[in-house]
């Protein structure tokens, strides 16, 4: 496994891996986050997985960023099978009606692809949760359909409602909370994604299935 320890500002360092996105690099992003997370290591105080990359945070106090620099960089780091089989599949139910998709006409035209079967590729196969981030709980979910690759809006919102399904490049995604964005929004879930009584609803790691639910089926779960 190959990686570079960067000194990330004061309290933290950086694992960077190959600069792409990719289960094999995602498998080692992964493994090497739950073996320091289960290895409680004295002075690391927050682990922040990314597409290709892995924060470290430090409490300068307790372990010196040399200190750490150097276990890092001779920690034997190995892709645990174990720990690239853990994961879950969250079914997430999507409605892609006029009302809750602002921009699916737009992307319809755009892709010269007919809005249900954007609805049906969206829908057709589970996606992987590569990273949790921009906001709490906001899932960025890798393998997208190369025929729903849609670049982010020239201008963003300054309010994109929560549970809101966008489209970005190669990604998607679900806003967890009200919040501005650059995404193409092509659906809405019913479902609360982070609260404070609820953490997130996904992991790095896991699985997500959309499902497509009518305006009716909507309400019906956001009322439950």
């Amino acid at each position: 496994m190959q990686y570079d320890v960067i000194t990330y500002g004061e309290k933290a360092l950086l694992l960077r891996f190959k600069n792409e996105i990719s289960l094999e690099v995602h498998h080692q992003v992964k493994s090497c986050y739950h073996y320091l997370k289960n290895n409680h290591i004295k002075g690391v105080v927050s682990l922040i997985p990314a597409y290709n990359s892995l924060t470290v945070l430090f409490d300068p106090d307790k372990i010196e960023g040399k200190t750490l620099k150097v276990f890092l960089e001779n920690t034997p780091f190995q892709v645990s099978d174990e720990v690239v089989q853990a994961q879950k599949t969250v079914e997430i139910p999507v409605c892609y009606e006029e009302a809750f998709a602002l921009d699916l006409q737009e992307v319809s035209e755009k892709l010269n692809v007919s809005i249900q079967e954007i609805i049906d590729i969206h829908t057709a196969q589970p996606y992987l949760v590569y990273m949790l981030g921009f906001a709490p709980g906001f899932m960025y979910l890798g393998g997208l359909d190369q025929r729903l690759h849609m670049p982010r809006k020239a201008t963003p919102r300054l309010r994109i409602p929560a549970g809101a399904v966008g489209l970005a490049d190669q990604q998607t995604g679900v806003y967890p909370l009200e919040t501005p964005g650059g995404w193409q929004i092509i659906g809405q879930t019913p479902l609360e994604l982070f609260s404070k009584e609820q953490p997130a609803l996904v992991a790095m790691g896991d699985l997500v299935q959309f499902v497509p639910i009518t305006e009716k089926e909507f309400y019906k779960i956001k009322k439950s």
